[in-house]
């Protein structure tokens, strides 16, 4: 019996491993490219340039759409459950910062954010994951008469079908 739990153990072992069967439970990439497009939008607010001075509201807005990205970057991976509302704040919030914040920090940022949306968006979870060393086998059947009986589908109500009485031809 001990043999069979040590076969059905997942092959998953070692850090990388681990590492692995977590980032592929989130989407790791899309929050990583999220976070990456607001840390540049707020890179290039805090850019020694005269030009792109914004004072006010829009100064105001220019640091709030970044900051809210890198947050849904993290959310993402911390509640991937939550997945499609961070993927729809990312993608609005990317197309606001071409306004907001120096053209989107310079396309650069709006483009890392629109992708990472993207991505968020069209994720789903894996469910039918198995790990590579559990390969089951399908089970054969038990006797020949298993097997004709095998391609006879029984609606509800009626009787099983006596394969000696049936005209086979």
């Amino acid at each position: 019996m001990s043999a069979e739990r040590h076969q059905a153990a997942p092959a998953v072992r070692g850090p990388r491993g681990r590492w692995r069967r977590w980032r592929r439970a989130r989407p790791f990439t899309a929050a990583v490219l999220i976070a990456l497009g607001g840390v540049e939008m707020l890179a290039t607010l805090r850019a020694p340039l005269g030009v792109l001075l914004h004072i006010g509201p829009q100064g105001l807005a220019a640091y709030l759409v970044p900051t809210i990205l890198v947050i849904c970057g993290v959310l993402l991976i911390t509640t991937p459950q939550q997945r499609v509302f961070y993927a729809v704040v990312s993608l609005v919030l990317g197309l606001v910062s071409w306004l907001t914040s120096n053209l989107g920090g310079f396309v650069v940022g709006m483009l890392l954010a629109l992708t990472g949306g993207a991505l968020a968006f069209a994720w789903t979870p894996d469910k039918d994951h198995r790990p590579t060393g559990a390969a089951t086998k399908p089970a054969a059947p038990a006797s020949p008469d298993d097997e004709d009986e095998a391609d006879t589908v029984l609606l509800p109500g009626m009787q099983s079908p006596d394969p000696r009485t049936v005209d086979r031809g």
